[in-house]
């Protein structure tokens, strides 16, 4: 009798945690914030945060005048030059929902970053400005997004400014990033003569007010469009103009269904103007609606589901030095399934051995604070001190290896040099801590021990050099190097490896790791090696 109560209690405890779980995963909502360089994301990021009660006032990103500064930059040279290069964490409550928000950079020389943190987000906002439209680096990442049916919103950003016609640009979004559109809200006209957005998910009017006075927005519920009060507010000609637009929207664009949107087969439209906080509370609290939960993540094993008991995440970026004084590191963790829980045993996969973390963090950009336990969809930051890499998987005992993660192959090269000898140990732990990132690559010279970096986007060298100045205290310079492509290589073969190794040694270095790597100076120099030495096998990944 004991024994069968005691296994009923068991049901009954795991019944009951498996309902919290599930609970838990059903409050999260974590998406990422994408765009070309200065259509305002990080302004938008700002002002979800502002609307979540998460901040109480919003930093202008470029402001000469103004000292506040956007919470998402939280690096002093982001602060500089007013755009972000490393992508931003911050979490707050809304509406009984925990929501996650993971702002990136839109420099394309930070893409990489940009990328990674994509396999980490279950949805993703893209910000559009109104007078550029589509730009490039929009597409490249809508591409990224799309080939993984991440479900995606588009903002169209800056009404309060002349832009391009609304209809002009859902066929530019449609052509460009090949994306099926519906608008759930629509602009009643644009600059100096914008009135404000007529919700078609809602049936309400919300008036705008310029000069950021949004505070106690003046919202009309507009029940029939030909109403005269309606007309009156916004005048003939507009309300004509409404009319005449909404009758072509639901002759050309499908009808809103959420499972079409959560499938990536439809894109929910919204206009507004983040700096002027307009439009931004339509577009969370139809967010906190639609957006998906947690989703299923993929491994070479098998498809980690959010509702089994065991944890599992892994490492999708990994932050050096995030604060200078304590020169800490962190590594970005989702969690993918079950529950997390500080100064809990997890099993680090690459390194074959149980780790344990006592002061897991939360995220609000640079503010954190130690949390007891997280849930799928939540980010944690996890205090390393080396053991992690990008793409790093901790469980419960399983092995596991999460599958999407890009590789960074480098694409612009040069040699670095310590430019205060005096500063050796700055400069050399300043450098490893920056390669952990993921962002650049860094090689040895086999003949002449010399340093080189390798990275995807020019601006990279300025970032390295200056956060190798202001926060390691070291200095570095840089010279000019030719090369095509840095290659890793194997050969199964010991004799030819190490004639090749013998004929090519100015041409080889070693990865952080100890890996052999080919520097190939063109293409042609990289097929005469192939040509002279076919059974030494070339790859653009180390992960081979």
């Amino acid at each position: 009798m004991r024994s069968n109560l005691l296994v009923f209690w068991s049901i009954c405890l795991t019944f009951a945690a498996l309902m919290s779980l599930t609970e838990e995963i059903n409050k999260r909502r974590t998406f990422g914030i994408v765009s070309h360089p200065d259509a305002g994301k990080t302004t938008l990021t700002e002002k979800l945060l502002l609307f979540g009660g998460a901040i109480q006032t919003a930093g202008a990103v470029k402001s000469n005048k103004i000292k506040k500064h956007a919470t998402s930059d939280f690096m002093e040279i982001e602060r500089q030059r007013g755009i972000s290069v490393a992508t931003s964490v911050m979490a707050f409550p809304y509406r009984d929902l925990q929501i996650n928000i993971l702002d990136t950079p839109g420099h394309k020389d930070f893409a990489e970053d940009t990328f990674r943190t994509l396999t980490a987000v279950d949805s993703v906002i893209v910000v559009i400005d109104v007078a550029k439209g589509v730009e490039e680096q929009t597409e490249k990442l809508v591409e990224v997004c799309r080939m993984r049916k991440t479900p995606i919103i588009v903002f169209i950003n800056k009404l309060d400014r002349e832009g391009k016609d609304s209809f002009d640009l859902l066929d530019e979004v449609e052509t460009k990033l090949k994306l099926k559109v519906t608008p759930l809200t629509w602009p009643i006209g644009m600059g100096q003569d914008f009135q404000g957005v007529y919700s078609l998910y809602e049936r309400k009017f919300i008036h705008f007010r310029p000069h950021g006075k949004q505070e106690g927005e003046e919202v009309h519920i507009v029940e029939d469009l030909n109403d005269a009060r309606f007309s009156d507010i916004i005048g003939p000609r507009a309300h004509k103009r409404l009319g005449e637009d909404l009758e072509t929207i639901h002759g050309v664009y499908p009808g809103f269904k959420r499972e079409d949107y959560l499938e990536g087969r439809i894109c929910p439209v919204f206009y507004g103007s983040a700096v002027n906080n307009f439009g931004v509370r339509e577009l969370l609290d139809c967010f906190v609606e639609i957006a998906p939960t947690p989703l299923p993540r993929e491994t070479e094993e098998r498809k980690v589901l959010p509702e089994e008991v065991k944890m599992t995440g892994f490492v999708f970026k990994i932050h050096a030095n995030m604060d200078p004084k304590h020169r800490d590191r962190i590594a970005f963790f989702r969690i993918c399934s079950g529950k997390f829980e500080r100064n809990t045993n997890y099993y680090h996969v690459r390194l074959g051995r149980q780790l344990r973390f006592s002061n897991p963090t939360s995220f609000m950009a640079a503010r954190k604070e130690v949390v007891d336990e997280a849930y799928p969809g939540d980010v944690v930051g996890l205090y390393d001190s080396g053991n992690f890499k990008i793409g790093d998987a901790l469980t419960e005992g399983e092995n596991l290896h999460f599958k999407g993660i890009p590789r960074f192959s480098p694409e612009i090269f040069r040699f670095v040099n310590n430019a205060d000898p005096s500063k050796f140990k700055q400069f050399a732990k300043g450098l490893e801590q920056l390669m952990d990132e993921g962002v650049a690559q860094l090689f040895t010279k086999e003949d002449s021990g010399r340093k080189i970096i390798g990275v995807v986007g020019a601006l990279q060298f300025d970032v390295i050099q200056y956060r190798l100045e202001h926060e390691y205290g070291a200095a570095c310079s840089y010279d000019p190097i030719q090369l095509h492509k840095a290659l890793w290589i194997e050969c199964s073969d010991p004799k030819e490896l190490n004639e090749f190794t013998t004929r090519r040694k100015k041409d080889l270095a070693q990865d952080k790791d100890g890996k052999m790597v080919f520097l190939a100076e063109s293409a042609w120099s990289l097929k005469l090696a192939q040509e002279n030495f076919p059974k030494v096998k070339f790859h653009l990944s180390s992960e081979f």
